[in-house]
């Protein structure tokens, strides 16, 4: 939290790493950092916003810029308003719930923009205004929660703090998913303790209970929880079970994910079923899907609902089309576009996603639809699969393309891409090599699947 210490004896204008300096924020960056300059050069800084004047700690100085720590705002922006979280500037989630919400998807805009001009060196784009989120709090349908200890063999259970791997903190509220997830917290927070249930510790890798994932269908209303634990002795597991579900019927299934490595994410290498099915079900513009406690998903159902509509009128599919779905997931997009085409092939390296994938076709009885399991750069070298394909819609990862999966596609030039983003600075690489190969930009919208993130979604169109 920022910290109102600083006096006007201790101010310098230099950037040595401990010096108390003064300067006006005039950006925010594509992190959430906020931007300003220092003795000629750019400080990225934790806290403020644009048009604050703030003083500030040096905590890190480079060649080229430097790292800064706010505390103390001497000028606030008009646009800065209060968090409406008792954590907000501890958690690490976050980071713009102290700006209105018109004014984060206008620098949400600004940083698309800024990519395309600086890193694809692509000018004069028609870049339509940000879709924004109707709900702008509990809109996520899925969080993780991480235990450690503490001194005198006490735990935390919670969420990271900022900038901290390795540093929890008790979360009383949060404001993403839902008041819901919020009950169950202090639900399973308080059972642990009572039961005596061993926490993980990150450092000595020793204990056993190590997160908690709550995983909540928006349409359905049913939620999963998934415990990740070391092994797979969970104590008074019976009482847990019959617990959880009486205290929050909205509860359908109940898994155990087990992960005894040193790896610290909440999925594990083996699993079984305490309680349900072992998935969920929800519903995406009128098709069922089922999810399971390692399934990939959209965060955000309700606004994936508009991603996955604008991503159809940019692409303007018709009856005669063979849609080629890259990146495909657990199939959502290609599912939803089935009623749209004459058919759908999905692509994805991960088994288990394929799986996923043909199990949502067979439960929408849907016969159009084939999902591959593989590498997109080798897939599309397999003319057996490009046979017919009039279009393609491609949804990466953050990291973008690949760059063989872009040379083929390159080669192969489909009529028209529609290419999906959640990292406007490897989609603007991406995009300028399309556009030197020839290939014209259409309508190009933002989409604000993650209100107070610096998260933002992309979609645009390809056409030559």
């Amino acid at each position: 939290m920022i910290d109102y210490i600083c006096s006007m004896s201790q101010i310098v204008n230099d950037t040595r790493k401990g010096s108390i300096i003064e300067t006006r924020i005039n950006d925010l960056a594509f992190d959430g950092k906020s931007v300003g300059e220092v003795g000629g050069k750019i400080t990225f800084f934790d806290g403020g916003l644009p048009g604050e004047m703030v003083r500030a700690e040096i905590v890190k100085s480079k060649a080229r810029y430097n790292f800064g720590r706010v505390i103390e705002i001497v000028e606030k922006s008009p646009d800065r308003i209060q968090a409406k979280c008792a954590h907000f500037g501890i958690c690490g989630g976050c980071t713009w719930q102290d700006l209105r919400y018109d004014k984060q998807l206008y620098f949400k805009k600004k940083q698309i923009l800024d990519c395309l001009k600086h890193i694809g060196k692509i000018d004069n784009i028609d870049l339509k205004p940000v879709v924004g989120s109707d709900e702008q709090f509990y809109y996520r349908n899925k969080m993780e929660f991480s235990f450690n200890v503490t001194e005198n063999d006490g735990f935390v259970f919670g969420l990271h703090r900022r900038g901290y791997f390795d540093q929890i903190f008790d979360l009383q509220e949060c404001w993403l998913e839902s008041p819901l997830s919020n009950e169950i917290v202090v639900w399973f927070r308080e059972f642990v303790r009572t039961n005596k249930i061993p926490v993980y510790d990150v450092y000595s890798h020793e204990g056993f209970v190590r997160f908690l994932a709550i995983r909540e269908a928006k349409k359905t209303g049913q939620v999963m929880l998934n415990i990740v634990t070391v092994d797979d002795k969970i104590p008074n597991v019976d009482e847990l079970c019959r617990e959880a579900c009486r205290r929050f019927p909205q509860v359908a299934s109940i898994v155990q994910n087990i992960n005894n490595s040193k790896s610290n994410i909440a999925r594990g290498e083996s699993e079984r079923v305490l309680h349900g099915k072992g998935y969920i079900e929800e519903e995406i513009l009128g098709f069922k899907f089922r999810i399971y406690a390692n399934s990939f998903f959209q965060t955000n159902t309700l606004q994936t609902e508009k991603l996955y509509s604008l991503i159809y009128e940019i692409l303007s599919p018709n009856k005669n089309d063979h849609l080629l779905d890259l990146y495909c997931g657990a199939g959502a997009i290609g599912i939803c576009a089935s009623k749209l085409v004459k058919d759908v092939v999905g692509v994805e390296l991960e088994p288990s996603a394929i799986r996923a994938a043909k199990e949502n076709a067979e439960l929408n009885k849907l016969e159009n639809v084939h999902f591959l399991a593989g590498s997109v750069q080798e897939i599309l070298t397999d003319n057996t699969v490009l046979n017919n394909i009039t279009c393609a819609i491609i949804d990466p990862p953050r990291a973008g393309l690949h760059p063989k999966a872009l040379k083929r596609l390159i080669e192969i030039k489909f009529p028209k891409m529609v290419y999906v983003s959640c990292n406007p600075a490897s989609f603007a690489r991406d995009a300028a090599l399309l556009v030197q190969a020839g290939y014209k930009i259409g309508c190009m919208t933002p989409v604000d699947m993650f209100p107070h993130t610096m998260h933002i979604e992309l979609v645009s169109g390809f056409y030559l």
